[in-house]
């Protein structure tokens, strides 16, 4: 039956996705390599560490070794349209933007999936360490996404925006696989990537110099850098009220707890001067250039507006810590349609706002206007912009983009 399946692999030049289209083709499917350039720009990628022209190289060499046909698409339109100035325009709001998870649902599986059904393909397939599995719902065929079973490879989160029709065509061969047996294979087959180093970059370009990038169209920008005190009232609002469930809370409660705190100039005091708001993110600590403060200074908020950078003494500043998080109702996806929670509703769950980090239980709750998530221990640099994604088990059920 597989014989007369097709499978476009995208082969980038890694060695999960060669050892991804060996696999397929031991399988018995028809497999076809697939190059994307994604990215035309090397006036900020660190060039010697994983320029596009190396890596397209290398999965020609492993589509030659395996015998199977290959192909290069440009997609950097596409991709400067969809990702790139997607980016922009979020670091410009002051959020920090997730480019992976994107290029997953507008590239991976949209874009390079009509490119593959133009070639007739059954599937598209990738090196992402995460598995498909499937499910009966009122005699539906049901799909899921499950986590890699190497769970400090788990790429499950970056694939979080996936929909059933992607999820229906998407192959992940090396899903069951630690990432020492997928080189020893790599090793074995006698595959050109069989050592190469993982790729550390955006989606399909390798290493970008991140602010070399935003500058070339966000500006700099001088601005203050006010360092907050620990011990404001507002802090104290975005505690869960002692023996109260999830359940029980009004809308004006949730919004204090999980929408991020406005901070003001006057409440704080000014230690440095940074080049532009844009340029920084929740939690981040390097970069600001501050000296003498004893403890580590933490970005809390960005406020792109008036160009201020918030800042908080500590790991343990309560601006750098809160105990929710809300995804407006248009930012709402799930994977599992049949399990959505309608407004009203709400649902245990484990989560988390961040590749590779570990699973938190939270309390789902439902309301017309979105979805309040509400974390039984704090989180620490919750953006706006990036993602979080929810779990039952080792399926991803949902995401949604934080406000």
């Amino acid at each position: 039956m597989n014989q007369k399946k097709r499978v476009v692999v995208g082969l980038s030049g890694g060695v999960d996705s060669s050892v991804a289209a060996y696999l397929l083709q031991e399988q018995g499917y028809e497999v076809i390599g697939m190059f994307m350039k994604n990215w035309h720009d090397e006036s900020v990628t660190i060039s010697n560490e994983c320029p596009w022209m190396e890596d397209s190289t290398d999965a020609m060499l492993v589509a030659e070794k395996l015998g199977i046909p290959f192909q290069a698409i440009d997609l950097s339109e596409e991709y400067r349209e969809r990702i790139v100035d997607y980016m922009f325009a979020e670091y410009k709001a002051g959020r920090t933007p997730n480019p992976d998870v994107l290029c997953n649902r507008e590239i991976k599986f949209d874009i390079f999936l009509k490119a593959a059904k133009k070639l007739k393909a059954d599937f598209v397939a990738t090196g992402h360490y995460c598995q498909k599995g499937e499910t009966q719902v009122e005699g539906k065929t049901v799909y899921q996404l499950l986590a890699g079973a190497d769970l400090n490879k788990d790429q499950s989160y970056f694939l979080c925006q996936l929909n059933q029709d992607q999820l229906a065509k998407a192959q992940f061969p090396i899903g069951h696989l630690q990432k020492s047996e997928v080189r020893k294979i790599a090793k074995e087959q006698d595959l050109v990537t069989a050592d190469k180093k993982d790729s550390q970059g955006l989606c399909f370009i390798g290493k970008v110099r991140l602010p070399d990038f935003l500058q070339q169209q966000l500006k700099p920008k001088k601005g203050d850098i006010i360092i907050i005190p620990e011990d404001l009232s507002i802090y104290q609002q975005q505690q869960i009220p002692a023996g109260m469930e999830a359940d029980d809370l009004d809308e004006e409660t949730l919004d204090q707890i999980c929408l991020p705190v406005q901070h003001q100039a006057q409440q704080g005091k000014k230690v440095a001067e940074h080049n532009g708001a844009h340029y920084f993110t929740v939690g981040q600590r390097k970069g600001l250039n501050v000296g003498g403060t004893g403890k580590p200074l933490f970005v809390i908020e960005t406020n792109t507006k008036e160009n201020i950078i918030f800042t908080g003494l500590g790991e343990d500043h309560p601006g750098l810590l809160r105990n929710g998080l809300f995804v407006p109702a248009e930012d709402v996806h799930w994977i599992r349609d049949d399990l959505r929670l309608t407004p009203g509703q709400s649902k245990r769950y484990m989560a988390r706002i961040r590749y590779r980090q570990p699973l938190s239980g939270a309390t789902l709750v439902m309301k017309a206007n979105g979805l309040y998530v509400l974390f039984d221990k704090p989180q620490k640099g919750i953006a706006a912009g990036q993602f979080v994604a929810w779990y039952e088990g080792d399926e991803s059920i949902g995401s949604g983009v934080i406000a």
